[in-house]
């Protein structure tokens, strides 16, 4: 098994990608999937995400990241079938493939729901260097509730992900950025971005729940955020197919 050969099984062919997706991955380095998750999923990651909160509780999210403020979990690749879906969706692993161009696996699978007052970020890039001339890293956000201005969203700043990290050339990386877009979009949306794009949170100033699964990819020659082979449960390796196993990089080749 190789990238091309779980891609093609997996039916995520590049000609899933519209021309425009491609341009606004290359150029802007991040595109918008409106009513990518249906009513039943996206009720059930609803469900499966407060069932997960509960059961964990304050030992929720410890595998890779706890965060004040914030309601975090970790490791859903081995936490449900329903987070199946989502790193194996077609069009999300299609446009990873256009963003890196070359043999990648997941990183990380996690979720979060920032609470009332909290959420906001200093904006900051995924990777550890400035643009070398390849990307490294991509990753997908999958509202489960709306974005809103009052809950908060993902901002980004268009075409930045081929230069410099934001802490290097900005004197403020917590104030608004001139050129940001705010990811302002209905539960079920999903965003794929480029990680060397400059992004963060924002506060939400709401009451209502900001809960987002944060679907995270990295070259295949790169060390993962979460070690799945580490934590690989027999019954997900026994559930998935041969192309998940492959992308979660836990196969036994």
């Amino acid at each position: 098994m190789d990238i091309i050969g779980t891609l093609r099984s997996l039916k995520a062919g590049e000609d899933l990608l519209s021309p425009k997706r491609k341009r606004e991955l290359d150029e802007r380095g991040f595109t918008v999937y409106d009513g990518l998750i249906d009513g039943a999923w996206l009720e059930s990651l609803r469900l499966r995400f407060e069932e997960l909160c509960e059961a964990e509780g304050p030992g929720a999210g410890i595998e890779v990241h706890q965060e004040t403020g914030t309601r975090r979990l970790s490791d859903l690749a081995n936490k449900g079938a329903v987070f199946d879906r989502v790193y194996t969706h077609p069009v999300l692993l299609a446009s990873v493939y256009h963003v890196l161009d070359r043999d990648f696996r997941l990183s990380s699978l996690n979720a979060s729901d920032a609470l009332p007052g909290e959420g906001h970020q200093a904006l900051h890039a995924d990777w550890r260097s400035d643009y070398d001339g390849r990307f490294h890293v991509c990753s997908s956000v999958w509202l489960q509730d709306d974005f809103t201005n009052e809950t908060g969203c993902t901002r980004l700043v268009p075409g930045t992900h081929r230069g410099p990290r934001p802490s290097q050339v900005l004197e403020d990386t917590e104030a608004p950025h001139p050129q940001e877009e705010h990811l302002i979009a209905p539960a079920g949306t999903m965003a794929v971005f480029n990680n060397h794009l400059w992004h963060a949170g924002t506060c939400n100033r709401s009451s209502a729940k900001r809960r987002a699964i944060h679907c995270y990819f990295t070259a295949r020659e790169h060390p993962k955020q979460t070690n799945q082979r580490e934590y690989s449960r027999y019954e997900t390796w026994n559930r998935i197919s041969l192309a998940a196993r492959y992308i979660l990089g836990v196969d036994l080749t």
